[in-house]
């Protein structure tokens, strides 16, 4: 079968004023018609940097400076701009891992659908906005017709990640590059989605390259895999022989780190593979760290309390009311989360997860109901003296760790910014000192302090995010998604790290993911959410062994089968 895309020892660089930095290393891939290749790999292996090398969107002053990219027979290499145009988004579609990012803020959803249709399809606007409201059914999107007047900020990661893909599919593609398609989707969408990239596929020859770091998804949708270490492939061949019996110790140790589904164990395994060693796992010393000085706050009681919380959103606005759209967000939601508990929520995209987050945060007000922070109403006094301390000790991590933090700012200043704010040190050199502790234990080293944002990773990012939520000395976490963009060793790195943190802090958690084996591992106790309403609250274990609720079996129906993965983690 001929080659729909031929990939031949391909270097791309990132020249820097401390020299040239090798992002991928003699990369060499192939993709045929009708199949599926699997591209692994840690943050930062040089995954994204592949796909975006095909389509010459690599940031400046990054360049691809050797090798061939052959599509259907054409060499991409040396072509201009117009040229490059003409094939993004006609021939070869692009699903970007960041969906806040890739659209536009200002423009509805619809408008940017229909304008990308008009332009790859040659339909007039009519039949535009026709096919628009069917991609979006296909991704899952309800009520599509209506959605098609909202912009990307009222709509949760998920659905922006499924408008994305919407986007990919509307020039017809005959390759479509999925850069972390599921990061952001809950396990029902995300089957969703895997059976309906598999079925164009199959049905028109489609030819597919999914970037992911959830070997789940590969062991579900890939024929083929390749495994990426430091900007190489290290390993290439069968989805099966890959999963089931690798060779290579690093894509042994990947496998390994996969959050398991059957049981829950104490700590999850992590990368150990490093160039022959092993990356040693930092513990803190409580009674001499800068975190431990609020222990003497801690009681025990109730953390978080809400009583019959709700919150709807207008989805069409109209002068008279019985024209209106509502969509209730949050309906009715009560529950209690114990001081030193990890409290999970789960359930599909939309379902009103993150809103319940953004309610218990401050960042939104509820429309009925009532939180209590640690004791202290925040709703009906949210300014007073008791209420902002309470705030203080309520930190959040965000589930997008590109558009979460300022990229005009330093790492140093961004992680500060809390310390700075409620004025917890008594000089710059100690916020300084403190900042470099923190980074250095999230993963990153103290010397990220003086870099940018953009200089790092989408799982970097997050681990910068989590260095910002500690840096206030909270008592509680609100972790939205904290995972959802890292891969599984980082995953485990940083998971580890918040169980030790609340272990010797007795730090509370709110722990949302739409990752089930993840919650498994990390929550004492389980909320299932439909439509904004609770539909169990659950011991974790009882949950996952006898699930009361008929849609808590149909989510735990639907995790990836990891049966691939049986030798390599035995």
């Amino acid at each position: 079968m001929t080659d729909l895309l031929k990939i031949d020892g391909l270097d791309v660089e990132f020249p820097t004023r401390r020299g040239t930095v090798k992002a991928a290393r003699g990369v060499s891939l192939t993709v045929s018609p009708g199949e599926v290749l699997g591209l692994v790999g840690e943050s930062g292996a040089g995954k994204s940097t592949i796909g975006n090398a095909i389509i010459d969107l690599l940031e400046a002053p990054g360049r691809v400076s050797a090798g061939s990219i052959l599509f259907e027979g054409e060499e991409l290499r040396g072509r201009n701009e117009a040229e490059m145009r003409r094939i993004r988004g006609d021939r070869i579609g692009m699903i970007f891992q960041d969906p806040q990012t890739s659209l536009n803020p200002l423009m509805t959803v619809g408008a940017q659908l229909v304008e990308t249709i008009e332009k790859t399809n040659d339909l007039s606007a009519t039949k535009a906005e026709e096919r628009a409201i069917e991609l979006l059914e296909q991704v899952g999107i309800t009520e599509a017709k209506a959605r098609l007047q909202a912009y990307p900020h009222q709509f949760s990661g998920g659905m922006r990640q499924r408008v994305v893909i919407a986007l990919a599919l509307a020039g017809d593609p005959d390759l479509i590059i999925a850069d972390e398609p599921t990061t952001a989707l809950d396990v029902s969408i995300q089957a969703q989605i895997l059976d309906l990239i598999k079925q164009l596929c199959r049905q028109r020859e489609l030819g597919v390259i999914i970037v992911t770091h959830d070997i789940g998804v590969i062991a579900n949708i890939a024929d083929r895999v390749a495994v990426m270490y430091r900007g190489e492939v290290v390993e290439t061949g069968d989805v099966a022989q890959i999963l089931g019996a690798p060779e290579h110790e690093y894509t042994k140790s990947l496998i390994a780190a996969v959050p398991r589904a059957d049981r829950k164990l104490d700590r999850f395994s992590s990368v150990d593979y490093i160039e022959g060693g092993t990356k040693p796992f930092q513990r803190i010393d409580i009674q001499t760290h800068w975190l431990g000085k609020s222990l003497h706050d801690r009681r025990s009681g109730a953390a978080i309390e809400v009583e019959n919380l709700g919150l709807s959103f207008v989805l069409q606005k109209s002068v008279l009311k019985r024209n209106r759209k509502m969509l209730q967000a949050v309906d009715d939601v009560t529950f209690t989360v114990a001081e030193g508990e990890t409290f999970g929520l789960v359930g599909e995209s939309g379902s009103g997860k993150s809103t319940v987050a953004r309610l218990i945060a401050g960042l939104y007000r509820p429309d009925a109901g009532n939180i209590r922070v640690i004791g202290q109403d925040v709703v009906s006094s949210p300014r007073s003296a008791a209420a902002r301390e309470a705030r203080r000790a309520l930190q959040m991590i965000f589930q997008d760790p590109y558009s979460s933090l300022n990229s005009r700012m330093r790492v140093l200043d961004i992680v500060a910014e809390p310390i700075r704010f409620y004025k917890l040190t008594s000089s710059e050199a100690e916020t300084r000192k403190i900042v470099g502790d923190l980074l250095d234990h999230v993963g990153l080293g103290a010397k990220a302090a003086l870099r940018y944002p953009h200089e790092f990773s989408g799982g970097q990012r997050q681990r910068i995010s989590i260095a910002r939520a500690l840096a206030s000395r909270p008592r509680i976490l609100i972790c939205d998604e904290p995972t959802s963009a890292l891969d599984v060793s980082v995953q485990a790195t940083i998971l580890n790290l918040l169980k030790d943190l609340q272990q010797e802090l007795g730090l509370t958690m709110l722990f949302i993911s739409h990752d089930l084996p993840v919650v498994r591992q990390m929550c004492d106790r389980i909320a299932v959410m439909r439509h904004g309403r609770i539909c169990e609250v659950s011991e974790t274990e009882t949950l996952f062994s006898a699930p009361e609720h008929e849609y808590s079996r149909h989510l735990l129906d639907l995790m990836p089968r990891m049966d691939l993965l049986g030798s390599a983690r035995a």
